[in-house]
């Protein structure tokens, strides 16, 4: 088939070991460096900036100099969404890069989807809504029903400046540890930025992981519960 998008360059680019470890890092939703992506990487300076270069060019990252430093982050959250699905595929099928070590637990309990809440809390929460008439199920995805929109107004969630946004409401992703669906799309983003703000939960550096204290876990989980 010769019409349509070429997906070839960018499977290209996604699929050098190097590359994929920078865009697996800037899931984090943090923007990073580009010495911090050749660590995570594990190539040279030299090195990392060419294949920054072949990221950027592609349209996967893009990059900003801020003083001394050029940081980059993931361009859009299509791209996140492409490769949280690659990330899927890899684990059903068994094509895992190293063993579990201290952080996979962590990891599986909650971690950021690029803007959004990955991991069992966010399994729990989607399930929650959804059976709650929160979030209403269609073929391909969900949707905010009215209900759902006056919950998330009452407590804190500015649905009306989110509708105002060219990305979706709502998007459901397939959790890669969980096999089943957490919530992405605007609400997903504002509701981890919500946990964060309130001092919740946090994170670490480059790290995915998002750790909730014991009292921010019980009363995120009493915000999202009806």
């Amino acid at each position: 088939m010769k019409e349509g998008p070429d997906i070839a360059q960018v499977a290209a680019c996604l699929g050098e070991p190097a590359r994929a470890n920078m865009l697996l890092a800037l899931m984090s939703g943090m923007a990073l460096t580009a010495g911090e992506l050749s660590r995570e990487a594990g190539v040279t300076p030299a090195t990392a900036s060419g294949h920054l270069a072949k990221l950027e060019s592609s349209g996967l990252v893009t990059g900003e100099r801020e003083g001394r430093h050029r940081f980059y982050r993931l361009s859009d959250p299509d791209v996140a969404h492409a490769v949280e699905a690659l990330v899927t595929v890899s684990a059903r099928l068994g094509h895992m890069r190293t063993r579990p070590g201290p952080r996979d637990g962590a990891m599986r309990r909650a971690r950021s989807c690029y803007d959004h809440l990955a991991g069992n809390l966010a399994v729990d929460l989607f399930e929650h809504w959804r059976a709650n008439g929160v979030l209403r199920s269609l073929p391909e995805t969900v949707e905010l029903t009215g209900r759902g929109q006056e919950l998330l107004s009452a407590r804190g969630i500015d649905v009306t400046a989110l509708t105002k946004s060219r990305r979706p409401l709502c998007r459901r992703c397939i959790d890669w540890s969980e096999r089943r669906h957490h919530l992405g799309g605007g609400v997903g983003a504002a509701v981890l930025s919500l946990a964060l703000n309130k001092g919740w939960a946090n994170r670490k550096d480059s790290s995915r992981v998002v750790i909730f204290t014991p009292g921010g876990e019980k009363r995120f989980v009493a915000w999202y519960s009806l």
